[in-house]
């Protein structure tokens, strides 16, 4: 059997232990649309997400989000990140060397991407982002060894996300220009990892 990341497929992240942060126990659990479409959509209609996300609208266009990631076949894994027992944030980890993201910035193999929203307002603006962002980005860091960064790319106007990433170790290359956004590459190196 080859190594978890050797995979050019969806991040396994069903076996992954919890995380232990400040704000409480953090899982990652894969998304099972049965479950938690609902939920996600409604996520995607809050405004300040449906600003950078631009997803709002009914069910079917959060199912049609998660399809491409859920057929087997995708670099990316959609999961919800349950702080202490509740969902409270959607989360996609993807290979970026096998994402159109490639295109936009030297990738190098195994370069791992997330994703992240906070579903719900009063999970917000408190440090959690931050928080979170450090503890997945471990996560990943931890769970496969051939990966030895992990990249993002919000949008430069999200300032809060920005924040939360260089607050979460991540450093900021350049300004890249993709079709539905000017994005901020923040790339966090495990050569510049620090664990508590």
């Amino acid at each position: 059997m080859s190594a978890p990341d050797a995979h050019p497929g969806p991040v396994p992240t069903a076996d992954w232990a919890p995380a232990a942060t400040p704000a409480g126990e953090l899982r990652l659990v894969p998304v099972r649309p049965e479950r938690d479409l609902a939920m996600i959509s409604r996520w995607m209609n809050d405004p300040v997400v449906a600003a950078f996300w631009e997803l709002a609208g009914d069910e079917d266009v959060t199912a049609r989000h998660l399809a491409p990631q859920l057929d087997g076949g995708s670099h990316s894994t959609p999961c919800l990140g349950v702080l202490s027992g509740t969902p409270m944030s959607y989360w996609e980890l993807y290979r970026a060397d096998l994402d159109r993201l490639a295109r936009h910035y030297p990738a190098r193999p195994h370069d791992m991407g997330v994703h992240l929203l906070i579903g719900e307002g009063r999970h917000r603006g408190r440090g959690t982002g931050t928080t979170l962002l450090r503890a997945v980005t471990d996560l990943v860091l931890d769970h496969l060894p051939l990966c030895t960064r992990v990249v993002a790319e919000p949008d430069v106007r999200n300032v809060p996300s920005v924040s939360a990433f260089l607050s979460a170790g991540y450093r900021f290359s350049t300004e890249i220009e993709l079709p539905e956004k000017r994005a901020a590459l923040m790339i966090r190196d495990r050569a510049h990892r620090t664990r508590p």
